[in-house]
């Protein structure tokens, strides 16, 4: 059973695009979940991966933000996650360890969908679980239809 309103886990890889352009399909979808026209959902590892990538100084180069101003956004960012627990593990899932906690999210958060920009390291795992495994462009289009 998934959740309704839309229910998305955001790979680290849409949280860091989101950033360094204001222009592309995964900054959209943060402002659309700032708007509340879906839920944004994340474990407590997941989110502190998000901190500890922003954080970075090759990151923060590339961004443009201060340490200030990410956390800042990571704050705002916190306000409108749904919370997961991690209840159960299914590892190894994906051929990247570091995807098993993103993939871990979706699942235990019944999520609708995980976006990330790296579908095909998602989509065999993501069958086993009849998850959908969107790009953030096809999550935009999904939640305006």
């Amino acid at each position: 059973m998934r959740l309704n309103p839309r229910h998305y886990v955001l790979d680290t890889s849409v949280i860091v695009s989101a950033l360094r352009s204001r222009h592309g399909a995964s900054n959209a979808l943060l402002l659309l979940a700032q708007k509340q026209k879906f839920k944004i959902v994340a474990s407590p590892p997941l989110f502190l991966e998000y901190e500890d990538v922003l954080l970075r100084p090759e990151q923060r180069l590339t961004h443009g933000l201060s340490i200030e101003e990410v956390n800042s956004f990571l704050a705002e960012l916190a306000a409108i996650i749904i919370p997961v627990d991690i209840h159960f593990q299914w590892r190894p899932q994906v051929g990247d360890p570091g995807d098993e906690m993103v993939l871990e999210a979706a699942i235990n958060g019944r999520a609708n969908a995980l976006v990330t920009h790296n579908i095909r390291h998602f989509a065999p795992a993501a069958l086993r679980f009849q998850l959908s495994v969107l790009t953030p462009q096809q999550a935009l289009m999904e939640i305006s239809s």
